[in-house]
């Protein structure tokens, strides 16, 4: 689910603040919008899965009305984290990317970063950003550094490159790609 979430959001800009949508009953989906779990008596790891897990079970759906309600209790949820790891905070940075805030979504690559450095979701974080901006400079230096640092990181065995596979595979062909252009 966390896969077909993040290649949504990275390829079709799922959670940027749109018009309202155009689909009759939005936010209203089956399955989406019922009863809500009740999450205060969760964990606060566990309120910020369950939020990010809605929020990607709408994305799927097509029901933005439902990302956007939920998107910055996502980000709440997150901020109460007593502790996060890289991939909370890959998940994060991925609906900051979402709803258009570039510098929260790079603050949390940056933090990535100082935890691991070289790690890929930086990388990958900070191109998606500069591609949003259409800023071509910086998501050159983004697929340079991430290919520079993808053997090495791989061979690391990181649990979150695994659960996040289709979408390193995915930046990775674009950065080869673009490689390879002259």
């Amino acid at each position: 689910m966390l896969v077909a979430l993040g290649l949504l959001l990275w390829r079709i800009g799922g959670l940027r603040p749109t018009a309202p949508p155009e689909m009759g009953n939005a936010g209203n989906a089956t399955g989406l919008s019922g009863r809500a779990p009740d999450i205060s008596a969760m964990s606060p790891e566990q309120r910020f899965e369950a939020l990010f897990d809605r929020i990607e079970r709408a994305v799927a759906n097509g029901d933005t009305l439902t990302v956007q309600q939920f998107s910055p209790m996502a980000l709440g949820a997150y901020a109460m984290l007593d502790s996060t790891s890289n991939d909370f905070r890959f998940d994060a940075a991925l609906i900051e990317l979402g709803v258009g805030n570039f510098a929260g979504a790079l603050a949390l690559a940056d933090s990535i970063q100082r935890q691991v450095p070289g790690h890929l979701f930086g990388y990958l974080i900070r191109g998606e950003a500069a591609d949003r901006r259409n800023d071509t400079a910086a998501l050159n230096r983004s697929y340079r550094d991430f290919l520079s640092h993808y053997d090495a990181e791989l061979g690391a065995a990181r649990a979150e490159y695994g659960e996040h596979k289709p979408l390193l595979d995915d930046f990775r062909v674009r950065a080869t790609a673009s490689a390879k252009r002259p």
